[in-house]
């Protein structure tokens, strides 16, 4: 089985994978795809979330990756992050990037068998007091849920989106992989 767990930066998605990975060892992890750019790319800008889609997106397109994984991020993150940083820096990407990332994330999509999406829970937050680009976390996070309504992207992907606290989120994800399975 092939997870993608998805989120705003700080919404649960290490934690949740902690969890679960703790309880199914069989998995395979695939880190955050920032932690394996090169320490250059350390601001948010187009050229990072690209870059970072192209990782996520290759990730699942890899046919020899055998075996159970969860990824923490998926490309579906990052064309996210692009349609965020465009809307709140006036058109500041370009249209060709959005186009061929928005086709790279739906043929990346088709080889999952689940997205999990973790929307960010005002009642239920994991992470106190964050405010590394609020506004941009934020405006990822309604992109994120406004992709889910693309079929063109998503595809007949199944996808669920948890909320509430540790136990709950992790209870949700075990049983949408028992009922997948």
């Amino acid at each position: 089985m092939r997870i993608v767990v998805s989120g705003t930066h700080a919404s649960g998605k290490s934690t949740l994978i902690t969890d679960f990975t703790a309880r199914h060892p069989g998995y395979t992890v695939l880190p955050d795809p920032f932690d394996l750019l090169d320490e250059t790319w350390d601001a948010a800008g187009a050229a990072s979330f690209a870059a970072q889609l192209r990782i996520a997106a290759s990730r699942l397109l890899d046919d020899d990756l055998g075996g159970d994984i969860i990824a923490e991020r998926g490309p579906l993150d990052f064309l996210a992050y692009l349609l965020a940083l465009d809307e709140l820096t006036g058109d500041a990407v370009p249209r060709e990037l959005l186009v061929r990332s928005s086709a790279l994330t739906a043929e990346a999509l088709r080889h999952a068998d689940l997205l999990v999406i973790l929307p960010l829970d005002e009642g239920n937050p994991l992470v106190h007091d964050f405010d590394e680009h609020p506004e941009l976390r934020d405006a990822m996070n309604d992109a994120l849920l406004d992709l889910l309504e693309d079929s063109d992207v998503i595809g007949d992907l199944t996808v669920i989106e948890l909320a509430g606290d540790r136990d709950e989120r992790l209870a949700a994800l075990e049983s949408a992989v028992d009922a997948a399975t």
